[in-house]
């Protein structure tokens, strides 16, 4: 894996925990039976692993994680719902420990933009996966975002977040290479999608822009665009603020645009 530029600041999980199955996987949803057995690729804190293993129920999903202590961040959402249909494994997208043919659905939900190699990725969910099942990915597309107002600080986060997460080995762009790198890790069955996050009522926009407010200053990737030389402290101040502006605003408006897979091994 390439260096996870978000990394797991209480700021950052707060936005991964909002994600669910409906909001973030809704174009594998209609694919999943009871009984399946399906593999939550760079599973986060869970949310949405808990509700494909409720979706998949009496069959089992395997959480994987890159680390023990982002797998733990899972195991507590798991165990608070009370879920016992969830494993948990530590690996590398590159190099998966399970035979081939293990599952009957791969998912991976904002992976692919943060890993070293995405075709040897992609290649490696499809050896796992079931003759007949399905290898689903779904990735933001960061220059593809747009928002009202047009805020220069907002410019300014977004050539920064790319320059950060490119120096650490990701492509914040992976929306729109999924179809691309499906077909080049040798898929030749794939439906390509897209679907939006709008955040746009004042609710939203506190929610958005309050994050973000925080996690330019205090993320990992705050940490590592001062460490690289790509900001400075000042230049993150200023960038937060923006973030507040926005949110404040009646007429903010933002969309994430992502990029979808449905790949049939």
């Amino acid at each position: 894996m390439a260096t996870y530029t978000h990394g797991h600041h209480e700021s950052v999980l707060r936005s991964h925990r909002w994600r669910t199955a409906e909001n973030s996987a809704a174009y594998l949803l209609p694919h999943l039976s009871s009984g399946f057995s399906l593999l939550d690729v760079g599973c986060g804190p869970g949310t949405i692993t808990a509700e494909l293993a409720e979706l998949v129920t009496p069959g089992r999903v395997t959480a994987l994680e890159q680390t023990a202590d982002a797998l733990d961040l899972a195991r507590a959402e798991i165990a608070r719902r009370g879920l016992t249909g969830v494993d948990f494994a530590v690996g590398d997208v590159h190099r998966l420990d399970f035979a081939d043919g293990t599952f009957d659905v791969v998912h991976a939900h904002q992976v692919l933009q943060h890993v070293a190699d995405p075709v040897a990725a992609l290649r490696e969910m499809r050896r796992v996966t079931k003759p007949g099942g399905l290898v689903a990915v779904r990735d933001s597309d960061y220059a593809a975002f747009t928002w009202f107002p047009e805020l220069p600080e907002l410019d300014e986060w977004l050539d920064l977040y790319q320059r950060v997460a490119r120096g650490n080995g990701g492509e914040p762009d992976a929306g729109r290479r999924l179809l691309s790198w499906a077909r080049a890790a040798g898929f030749t069955d794939v439906t390509a999608t897209a679907s939006v996050w709008c955040f746009a009522d004042e609710e939203d926009r506190e929610w958005w822009g309050g994050m973000w407010e925080e996690r330019v200053l205090n993320s990992a990737m705050a940490t590592t665009a001062v460490d690289t030389g790509a900001a400075i402290g000042s230049d993150l101040e200023r960038i937060s603020a923006g973030w507040r502006r926005w949110a404040d605003d009646p007429d903010g408006w933002l969309i994430i645009p992502h990029g979808e897979i449905l790949c049939r091994v």
